[in-house]
């Protein structure tokens, strides 16, 4: 593993352990949740979970559908934890591994399964973070410690929105646009493809994702993806952002 990979492996731990992935953590459900137990309830046992939603399906509303939100989370993101738990079934040792470190090392999985690790670890990876770094819309907003930095890279905090809106818009098809802690010590934005995460090429530890899937978006913007990524700025936890941004730079 790169220095960049494996400080990226340590930043997002920390990060996880202070509260922002919740890739296995259990989270206190809020009222009307139990459907999204139905979506997923099918799903084979295994090693990974889905984890809950910190906040209801209506919450990021007016932004982000209550529809989208159910489907996307108790849907898409549980086939992924799904098909995660199926293609590891034969193996103890990589069910011993957290997702994290399963797309941190995709040159020690088995070449028969790779290909779906990547996919479905990614998806869970991804998610996890996602759900996390959203809450309901609250004004003011304040970037914390990480404004500093963002202010210093980009010139504004509407300025690096801007640059990672235009990552997501160039990306073709299906995938995710970023803001990453690369490994000078810099933040950057990228995209990525499909449900590629940046710590798995060695890019920079990922700070905050917007996923650009269709799936995330298509019930209320349709193909305005465009109009989707400047409304989901209402929606940032900017409290968590900055835990993972320090949790990082600590590292």
């Amino acid at each position: 593993m790169s220095n960049i990979s494996r400080r990226g492996l340590l930043g997002l731990t920390l990060a996880a352990s202070a509260g922002v992935l919740a890739e296995s953590r259990a989270i206190a459900a809020p009222a009307g949740r139990s459907k999204a137990r139905q979506l997923h309830q099918d799903a084979p046992s295994g090693p990974f979970t889905l984890p809950e939603l910190p906040y209801d399906f209506a919450a990021l509303e007016p932004h982000i559908d209550s529809l989208t939100m159910e489907i996307h989370h108790g849907k898409h993101h549980a086939t992924y934890v799904s098909n995660l738990n199926k293609a590891v079934a034969n193996y103890p040792d990589l069910q011993a591994m957290s997702a994290l470190e399963l797309i941190s090392n995709l040159n020690s999985i088995p070449e028969e399964i790779r290909g779906s690790v990547r996919n479905n670890a990614g998806g869970h990876v991804n998610h996890s973070m996602f759900w996390e770094i959203m809450q309901a819309p609250t004004d003011p907003k304040e970037p914390g410690e990480i404004g500093e930095a963002i202010n210093s890279t980009f010139g504004s905090v509407d300025a690096m929105a801007e640059a990672i809106n235009a990552a997501g818009l160039s990306r073709f098809g299906s995938g995710w646009t970023w803001l990453i802690l690369g490994g000078d010590g810099k933040l950057a934005t990228m995209s990525t493809p499909n449900q590629d995460n940046p710590i798995s090429d060695n890019s920079g530890m990922p700070i905050l994702g917007i996923d650009v899937w269709e799936h995330a978006y298509y019930l209320k913007y349709q193909n305005k993806r465009a109009d989707y990524l400047t409304a989901w700025w209402n929606v940032i936890n900017w409290p968590r952002v900055n835990e993972r941004y320090l949790a990082a730079r600590a590292v």
